[in-house]
């Protein structure tokens, strides 16, 4: 539910829209902290994948109490990250709108800086790519021939330098930035049959698989743990 980290290492620039910084916010100190809070998180995503809203029906989207959606949706306010929709609030009713399109969290020393904001933000992420997953998974079996057969899940173990996977995550970038990108103001005006499409990339170091070169070169005893 939350277009959440994007990790780019410069500008992204999609064909038909704009360059991505633009709309896009890159979390500082104060960012992080205020986002680590999954239901935080996936308010900031629901605004941004459905467009304004009001804490009740939010709250109606997360099975939570309105009160909660409140708090949480000024706290992110105080933040930078929503904004009261004036246009369509009222005296008794207030709705919110996203401020930004994307979040970007690439800083590792503020990682390291804020290690239990870092990881509570990261983990919240997860948790929602997981549902998003689940999600899909439920309803495959309805979901009609066409879309069903686009459904994707597949890992490839690939054996990188640090600079190798760097170059990977840009690649991958790349190529998902000449799609077109789904904003609540562009559903109407994409062609007939569009739907949204989530591609969620993850890059996943395992460090704890033993480098080629750090292998024994005589005769291998069998047994052992494998790693793959």
């Amino acid at each position: 539910m939350a277009d959440a980290v994007e990790r780019p290492d410069g500008p992204n620039v999609e064909p038909d829209g704009p360059n991505i910084e633009e709309d896009s916010v890159v979390l500082d100190a104060k960012g992080l902290r205020a986002l680590a809070h999954p239901v935080r998180v996936q308010l900031v995503g629901l605004l941004r994948k459905y467009g304004p809203s009001t804490a009740t029906r939010l709250a109606e989207r997360l099975g939570v109490n309105s009160g909660t959606a409140s708090y949480h949706l000024r706290q992110l306010g105080a933040a930078g990250f929503v904004e009261e929709d004036t246009e369509r609030g009222n005296a008794r009713e207030r709705w919110w709108r996203s401020v930004h399109r994307t979040t970007w969290f690439n800083d590792p020393e503020l990682a390291e800086r804020e290690p239990e904001a870092a990881l509570a933000y990261l983990q919240s992420v997860a948790a929602i790519y997981t549902l998003r997953t689940q999600q899909t998974l439920n309803g495959l079996q309805t979901m009609p021939r066409a879309w069903r057969n686009t459904f994707d899940m597949s890992d490839w173990a690939l054996r990188l330098t640090p600079e190798e996977a760097a170059a990977l995550e840009r690649e991958l970038t790349e190529v998902i930035s000449r799609y077109r990108r789904d904003t609540p103001e562009t559903a109407a005006s994409a062609p007939e049959g569009a739907e949204r499409v989530a591609v969620i990339t993850q890059i996943l170091p395992e460090l704890d698989a033993p480098a080629t070169s750090s292998l024994p070169s005589g005769p291998q005893e069998e047994g052992g743990n494998p790693t793959s």
